[in-house]
């Protein structure tokens, strides 16, 4: 499966001719499902102790739109008010499961209008047409289309940010084929930093890029003159779009989120051209970021690891990953003793040992790659 994103043209002056604020309408009234639903199932499980099954709140919904009081749902399309049910579901799915393993989950929430941001059509209630063109309901729109869609057509979601724009993602049935890849003969192993994105065992150094932090001095700016407007009230509306259009880069018109989405793809392209084995650290990155927050988030390691693993699939690159609980700061690379007095503060240390001076990272990247040779399987859990 491949899905493919555009941006849909947004003006009223622009070849969509009425806007997309159709969509805009349709987006909201989906808020207003998912709310009525989330609603109903908190009632439901506090007298009863259980949730309402999907088919049975598809079912209901169904009814719901014959009554005058919800006859607003009717314009809606059916498919895409049954993926709210469905979407319910697997959150208290997911919610009961979580709670059972003894793991902490929030059941789903309510959302106002402006948060939510997406519905999804499945066969039928849109089409893509010559050019440029797709139809979603009875109306015609453009988008920019950037490249060609390959595949069978199965999916549709339509989606709007913070600034309003609104994308569409078209689900494919295309299947990435077998790519020959040369054999390089290189392996290497990476310590994840902060200092550095990656440390590699044999001195191959990615820097840490930090878009968020490149612009955060402004975007605390205009964060304080949204914080001072009336809730509610036109200014902060406008401060609010003020404030999402600077997490825009200045000129380029890309946003920090695709900035570090482009480094992502392009690094995991860059790693598995270059090395036919790729050796990690399994992180603990939510224990990261309770202790250095925006830093960890700014990185994105977690959905860089997840693009890796995809691209390595495709170019049969093996991704070994050793254990988190390994002390591979704390271990010599020379003589393999452990330096239990080491602290977060100290970027290089002598090994109490052998006296060799080492560096924290480098030394982490070295015993990465040694450990992850003898560890028996690349394989990656589904929850990465």
């Amino acid at each position: 499966m491949k899905t493919y994103k555009f941006k849909m043209y947004n003006h009223p002056w622009s070849r969509n001719g009425h806007g997309n604020g159709e969509l805009h309408r349709t987006i909201d009234g989906h808020a207003h499902v998912w709310n009525h639903c989330v609603a109903l199932q908190r009632r439901y499980y506090a007298i009863y102790g259980k949730y309402i099954s999907k088919f049975r709140l598809m079912k209901h919904l169904s009814k719901l739109k014959k009554l005058t009081r919800f006859a607003h749902w009717n314009p809606l399309p059916s498919q895409a008010i049954q993926d709210v049910a469905a979407r319910i579901d697997k959150g208290y799915k997911k919610m009961f499961k979580d709670r059972a393993e003894g793991k902490k989950c929030g059941r789903p929430r309510f959302k106002s209008r402006r948060k939510y941001k997406s519905f999804t059509l499945t066969q039928s209630g849109w089409k893509l047409l010559s050019d440029n063109q797709i139809r979603i309901g009875k109306r015609i729109y453009r988008y920019f289309k950037s490249r060609e869609i390959q595949g069978t057509p199965k999916r549709c979601t339509v989606k709007r940010d913070a600034l309003g724009d609104i994308y569409i993602c078209v689900l494919t049935d295309y299947v990435e084929p077998d790519t020959i890849r040369t054999m390089t003969g290189n392996i290497a192993g990476f310590d994840f930093g902060l200092k550095r994105y990656l440390t590699g065992s044999n001195g191959h150094d990615i820097e840490s890029p930090l878009f968020f932090k490149r612009s955060l001095n402004a975007i605390k700016r205009f964060n304080r003159r949204h914080s001072t407007k009336r809730k509610g009230s036109k200014n902060r509306e406008r401060a609010r779009l003020d404030l999402a259009r600077k997490h825009r880069r200045p000129g380029l018109g890309t946003d920090i989120a695709n900035q570090r989405e482009d480094f992502h793809w392009k690094l995991a392209h860059q790693l598995t051209d270059k090395y036919d084995e790729i050796r990690l650290e399994d992180l603990n990155l939510q224990g990261m970021k309770a202790l250095w927050g925006r830093k960890v988030s700014d990185l994105g390691f977690a959905d860089f690891i997840k693009k890796l693993v995809y691209i390595a699939s495709l170019k049969s690159v093996k991704i070994t990953f050793i254990d988190r609980w390994y002390p591979s700061s704390k271990t010599c690379s020379v003589c393999g003793a452990v330096n239990e007095s080491l602290n977060l503060r100290d970027r290089t240390w002598q090994c109490p040992s052998c006296h060799t001076q080492l560096d924290r990272d480098r030394n982490a990247a070295v015993n990465i790659n040694r450990v992850g040779a003898s560890t028996p399987s690349g394989e990656v859990v589904s929850s990465r």
